[in-house]
């Protein structure tokens, strides 16, 4: 039998379904505070499949799949509906949306930091 290592925090019927197909497994039940962080992780997970959708149909799964994963976070972190509303209205007013499709191709350094990684 050959086995996969995944390492990654799943979905509550996965295992469930994996049992039911007769599928050999191992899991293990992870304290809150590695939960949280492997949700964290499991973000990024299913934001790259939103990147790697290859039609609308897989999109529309896949950021399906991300809201799942965000819902769970805020849930976890206890982020209130209240709270992230009021956020997102401040970083929509500071920052704005995609309205004028803007590019950035490059920057002068001002110094600013930014949490994505960039292409350089």
């Amino acid at each position: 039998m050959k086995k996969i290592y995944y390492n990654k925090v799943i979905r509550d019927r996965v295992a469930d379904k994996m049992s039911r197909n007769g599928v050999r497994f191992l899991t293990k039940k992870l304290s809150q505070k590695a939960f949280e962080k492997a949700l964290i992780l499991k973000v990024a997970e299913e934001a790259s499949g939103v990147v790697n959708a290859k039609n609308r149909q897989e999109l529309v799964q896949e950021l399906a799949d991300l809201l799942v994963v965000i819902d769970e976070v805020k849930r976890v972190k206890k982020i209130s509906p209240l709270e992230l509303k009021k956020t997102y209205g401040e970083n929509m007013a500071k920052k704005g949306g995609f309205s004028k499709k803007l590019w950035l191709i490059w920057s002068e350094d001002s110094g600013y930091k930014t949490n994505e990684k960039t292409g350089k």
